[in-house]
């Protein structure tokens, strides 16, 4: 799954929730918006109500992009 899939299902959900980076919370249609389409496509998982976080070459999890938080 890449990160756009996922921001577009927080949308779908209709969930209320900010996603955090490390310096302001946003709303997942304003980041679907705002962001580059190779940003967009980055591979990513999300745990839900934790985090979202890149998935590298090989699979594994690496840095968290953005945390999760219930509004």
């Amino acid at each position: 799954m890449n990160l756009k899939e996922i921001l577009q299902n927080i949308i779908d959900s209709k969930e209320t929730v900010a996603l955090a980076d490390s310096e302001k919370e946003w709303e997942a249609g304003d980041l679907l918006a705002s962001l580059s389409d190779r940003m967009l496509n980055r591979k990513a998982h999300m745990q839900a109500g934790m985090y979202i976080a890149e998935v590298d070459e090989g699979g594994y999890l690496g840095r968290v992009m953005y945390r999760i938080k219930r509004k």
